[in-house]
């Protein structure tokens, strides 16, 4: 291969479409990120993607990325249209590819809270062994917290600052999660503490799943990677060391790069 050969990788999200454009550069023999964008998923395909017979066409040009020389896709939309021009690759292949790329680790449990579902993926020595997925609930995944967070009049940021004497909130439903948080509110508990229940409630969806999975390391990736909270208690609770990736809500399409260089 020579000269700079440039890779876009989409990560079709149910709440948001993430897109990594990088380059390879033969002479530094390693992937350079050039550009990272997200988007609003409806707005993606209202605005950029039309459909042409059974795949997708994406106008890159209004998004504003060059022409590639290879694209790439996978996430929640992979299975509802392929891209014209590119070949789709499984979710969980570009999420190990994306962690091991950003972290340098051959050996973790991976934990992606995305938009909407959540993945647990145990890797050694780079390959994938086991894994569990849920995509029929969303209380462990990003609209919970988007949710939550609004009901609180908290933007998502401030929600990540609160772990210390949680609200106890039992419900395992995100739609009636919001009604025992409005219950708890009326009851009168202090802002702080009903935020602290919130991303303690997450944790304790998680932590159940993880008890199959063994290992020292978790590598925590997806959106919900962002609120600091969840990431602590995590930790805590797990009992192992957590590593979050650079840009933990871009692995999947970065791993669809790292997937597009592979000899």
């Amino acid at each position: 291969m020579s000269g700079q050969h440039t890779i876009c990788g989409i990560d079709l999200g149910s709440r948001s479409v993430k897109i990594a454009l990088m380059a390879y550069k033969p002479e530094e023999e390693g992937l350079e990120i050039l550009r990272l964008e997200s988007l609003d998923t409806i707005r993606f395909y209202r605005e950029y993607g039309r459909k042409q017979g059974d795949k997708l066409s994406v106008n890159f040009e209004a998004l504003g990325l060059p022409a590639v020389d290879h694209l790439v896709s996978t996430g929640y939309g992979r299975n509802t249209l392929e891209l014209a021009g590119g070949e789709a690759i499984p979710e969980l292949k570009a999420h190990v590819l994306g962690a091991i790329y950003q972290t340098g680790l051959k050996d973790f449990t991976l934990v992606d809270l995305g938009g909407q579902d959540s993945k647990i993926i145990q890797v050694q020595k780079g390959k994938m062994v086991d894994f569990l997925t849920n995509d029929k609930c969303a209380a462990s995944s990003g609209r919970y917290l988007e949710n939550m967070a609004t009901i609180l009049d908290l933007t998502l940021e401030e929600l990540g600052e609160y772990t210390d004497a949680p609200v106890e909130l039992n419900s395992t439903c995100a739609v009636f999660g919001e009604s025992e948080l409005i219950g708890k509110i009326v009851e009168g508990f202090p802002l702080t503490e009903l935020a602290a229940g919130v991303n303690t409630t997450i944790v304790k969806r998680i932590l159940p799943l993880l008890r199959s999975f063994r290992g020292e390391i978790i590598v925590f990736t997806g959106g919900v990677a962002h609120n600091l909270a969840v990431g602590k208690l995590l930790e805590g609770g797990a009992g192992r060391k957590i590593v979050i990736p650079q840009e933990p809500q871009y692995n999947g399409a970065m791993g669809c790069c790292v997937y597009a260089n592979q000899p």
